[in-house]
């Protein structure tokens, strides 16, 4: 097992022993890539979410919400491409009788040779210090040059034969790369097969009567049906956005790596209607923006990268990820596409409804072109989590398992402590804990000894634990603990909830 291996084990029981995440239907064996969000993972969910709200709507006056319905009539998809499209190519090991995306096995192929080229330009680096010259040596190294050229090579290949649909072709260069199974180490593979991923099912009365519908595999179509309705019941001008929070479902070939790739899971999407030409100008700027977001979380900048797309799905003329550095590699995180008109113009067609824009002052009408921002809140929980997950060995010896979740997203924000069961302690820490429970979410706990408790809020992610002791009955004062730091400062109860708001706000960075 690999240190990411059990790195990834560790956090995945921490997140069931602390309520953070459980197996779903678990008494029944659980459901293959289905999870629930305990206690402190819904706590945790909803933090995020509102973060995301706040800052994608809240702040930007030309951007407004929606929650559109999951089930949506059959024609949406149809239009949409993806009931003829939304396919993902599939091949299975013969020996290992396990299954995969033929896609993947490649795309992982690519990343294990830029992984030996990023770790001679680390060789290289430590050797040569502050001469290092990274862009010479990455042009002119041998050993970085074979592997680059080995990469541009399947490449050249790869990107064609997915745009195409060519299986033949994306089974032969399986074969040619001598990719094996990661479980058997066999090469002996199927042939590769289209799969559609939407989850279908009936709607109607009776059994005759009943039409097949889908469950959406993506929030975006929600919001572009409704593009007419808010533009025209807002009175919007372009450039503006609509954006949403909510559930999708993907019957997905191989579901894995824990919460990262679901059948159930949640997207935040933003659609950013703007003037056709004015496309690239946004694209840019959400990219920017979007990283902004993530980085005003406080996780260090060498967690994230950007990543350009070499295949452009059929409706986008640009497309990026942005990939978080999780404890199996840099996956993507977040899209951020320029969809063109494909999507209002595929609806306008098939609905026969003008879903045009009326411009004052070009004074024309057009079909608005469309950014997206695209997060999935499952795979940014986990990465938030991956980040936070610390152990800690202590100046005396001892250990601990902290959460280093940023203070504004911890489920809980303020745990109340009294330091024992009498002397009217707990009595003053239900005063306490009364006081603050309306303004942040609070714990008050007085079981087990103090350094035990302390360990419990550390694992779960609390911020600040607030000790009442006897001194506390004396003169109104506290010990304020802070959780990454171990620090303690002694404070007044009235300044409890200042000092707390203080340090949990959580603002997206400004533009320079």
């Amino acid at each position: 097992m690999t240190k990411g291996e059990d790195l990834f084990k560790k956090i995945t029981a921490h997140c069931k022993e602390y309520g953070f995440i459980f197996p779903s239907s678990e008494i029944y064996d659980g459901l293959s890539a289905v999870y629930d969000y305990g206690h402190n993972g819904t706590e945790l969910k909803n933090n995020i979410k509102d973060y995301w709200w706040k800052s994608m709507v809240q702040y930007h006056e030309n951007i407004v919400g929606l929650d559109s319905a999951i089930f949506m009539h059959p024609a949406v998809w149809k239009a949409s491409g993806h009931v003829d499209a939304f396919n993902d190519p599939l091949i299975d090991n013969k020996d290992s009788k396990k299954r995969y995306r033929a896609d993947v096995l490649i795309e992982d192929h690519i990343a294990k040779l830029e992984d030996k080229i990023n770790k001679e330009v680390a060789k290289a680096s430590k050797r040569f210090g502050d001469s290092f010259d990274e862009v010479m040596f990455r042009n002119t190294n041998p050993r970085v040059q074979a592997n680059l050229n080995k990469i541009e090579e399947i490449k050249s290949r790869f990107v064609p034969a997915m745009e195409q649909g060519k299986l033949d072709e994306i089974k032969a260069l399986i074969e040619e790369l001598e990719i094996a199974c990661p479980v058997s180490g066999s090469r002996n593979w199927t042939d590769v097969r289209q799969f559609n991923l939407m989850f279908s099912t009936k709607m109607g009365s009776s059994a005759d009567s009943a039409s097949e519908i889908y469950l959406r595999p993506e929030t975006a179509q929600g919001i572009f049906v409704n593009y007419l309705n808010v533009q025209k019941t807002g009175r919007k001008k372009l450039p503006f956005g609509i954006a949403q929070i909510g559930k999708a479902f993907r019957n997905e070939i191989i579901a894995r790596q824990f919460i990262f790739r679901m059948r159930e899971f949640e997207q935040m999407e933003m659609q950013f209607f703007v003037r056709p030409g004015d496309e690239h100008k946004w694209y840019e700027y959400w990219k920017d923006e979007r990283m902004r977001w993530h980085m005003a979380m406080g996780i260090p900048e060498s967690h994230f990268r950007i990543h350009k797309h070499d295949k452009l799905a059929h409706y986008a003329n640009a497309a990026v990820d942005i990939e978080f550095d999780f404890p199996f590699g840099f996956r993507e995180l977040e899209g951020i596409h320029s969809r063109t008109d494909f999507d209002l113009g595929a609806h306008q067609k098939h609905s026969g409804k003008k879903l045009q824009y009326f411009d004052p002052e070009t004074r024309e009408s057009y079909v608005p072109y469309v950014v997206e921002t695209s997060l999935g809140l499952d795979r940014l929980f986990l990465a938030i989590v991956s980040y936070a997950y610390t152990e800690e060995t202590l100046e005396d010896g001892s250990e601990r398992v902290v959460m280093k979740i940023p203070p504004a997203l911890a489920p809980t924000k303020v745990a109340v402590l009294p330091l024992v069961k009498k002397d009217g302690l707990p009595e003053k820490g239900r005063e306490v804990f009364d006081m603050l429970k309306y303004d942040f979410s609070c714990q008050y706990e007085e079981k087990d000894a103090i350094g035990r408790r302390y360990r419990r809020q550390d694992a779960a992610g609390t911020p600040y634990c607030i000790t009442i002791d006897h001194e506390t009955l004396e003169n109104n004062t506290v010990t304020v603990r802070e959780r990454d730091s171990m620090k303690q400062e002694r404070v007044d109860i009235e300044r409890i909830a200042e000092i707390v708001r203080e340090r949990t706000v959580l603002r997206p960075a400004k533009r320079p």
